[in-house]
């Protein structure tokens, strides 16, 4: 098993798997906020790619916020996973919608001042983050960036677990990550730094990256 030295060092790691899309012009490299931004920041001028931010908020069960039903991304995308949303009442759906629609909304002011919305319009959408634990944040990224129009999407993270991977390969149309412990604990485990990264963090990232 090999750890990180921080996310940067993952980050150039991930670059030189994903070497084959260097330069190629409908690329763009997105950070999941807020881990996989210094992890994407680092791809996107290895790639000579440019950067954003795909701000993504699950819906979760209001008993057990972990699960999933659906999501929702910018413009008003949202996906939802019929068979655990069924469980809900309209109202118990439309609480946790208007709640993650507010943090969303909030994340988006923040990080795109004066950036225009996001765009992905025939586009090969990298989706980074640092890790994949249940992989359930970048299968929603991977459904709001196929709403907003990628022609193609590739999900690339420097570790996570073999059942998030083998998931996440069923709905992107390819998954990068070198590591996949069989014993997968906690992202951090992989990490010497991981330290919380900061909205100033993902600011900086966005207004330094090309």
């Amino acid at each position: 098993m090999t750890t990180y030295r921080d996310r940067a060092e993952a980050g150039r790691m991930l670059a030189d798997r994903l070497a084959g899309l260097t330069g190629q012009p409908d690329v763009i490299v997105l950070g999941l906020v807020r881990g996989g931004v210094p992890v994407a920041k680092v791809v996107a001028e290895r790639l000579g790619a440019p950067l954003d931010v795909l701000v993504v908020r699950k819906l979760g069960l209001p008993w057990a916020p972990e699960v999933a039903f659906g999501a929702l991304g910018p413009g008003g995308v949202q996906v939802l996973n019929d068979e655990v949303a069924g469980r809900l009442s309209p109202d118990d759906i439309a609480e946790v919608n208007r709640r993650e629609q507010a943090e969303l909304e909030r994340r988006e002011r923040l990080y795109r001042a004066g950036r225009p919305p996001l765009n992905l319009d025939g586009r090969t959408a990298v989706i980074v983050d640092d890790g994949l634990a249940t992989g359930a944040t970048a299968r929603a990224a991977v459904a709001v960036a196929r709403r907003l129009g990628a022609r193609r999407v590739v999900v690339a993270v420097p570790v996570g677990s073999e059942q998030a991977f083998e998931m996440l390969a069923a709905e992107a149309d390819e998954v990068v990550c070198p590591q996949r412990p069989p014993e997968f604990g906690a992202v951090s485990a992989y990490y010497e730094d991981f330290h919380e990264v900061s909205d100033d963090e993902v600011i900086d990232a966005l207004t330094t990256t090309g």
